[in-house]
């Protein structure tokens, strides 16, 4: 019975596999091109979606990443395609703290040193938020 149906699928793999050089290369060529991403405009309204998970005495943990740079790169305002971060306003592709500025956005900015992608946003309830409106 085993043998039997073993050869069936032999069979029917055989039958489905009738792929051609011509085809393999084409799907190569497919898997070369570059695909188009999530806009950043997307991404600014998204949540975090990472938790770290760590595993102590065969307890699982979860908890919130936290990082000693969020302190020290602080988002206080943006106008006219600019960013107020620490103590100065910043545009597209300039440097702070070694990270380069590539996108700033409604509610936030996004920084990229070599290795790593940080997202700064404004605080989510302020009292003294102003929203100018050009005519």
């Amino acid at each position: 019975m085993k043998k039997l149906i073993f050869i069936f699928l032999g069979i029917i793999v055989c039958t489905y596999a009738d792929l051609s050089v011509k085809q393999i290369e084409e799907m190569v060529v497919k898997i070369h091109e570059k695909r188009e991403g999530v806009k950043l405009e997307t991404l600014e309204t998204t949540k975090e979606p990472f938790v770290a998970l760590t595993n102590e005495n065969n307890m699982t943990t979860f908890a919130v990443p936290q990082e000693a740079e969020e302190a020290k790169l602080s988002l206080h305002g943006i106008m006219n395609g600019k960013a107020y971060i620490n103590e100065g306003w910043m545009n597209v592709g300039d440097n702070v703290m070694g990270y380069t500025l590539k996108y700033v956005g409604k509610k936030g900015v996004v920084l990229r040193n070599a290795n790593q992608i940080k997202k700064l946003f404004l605080h989510k309830k302020r009292d003294d938020f102003i929203m100018v409106e050009g005519r």
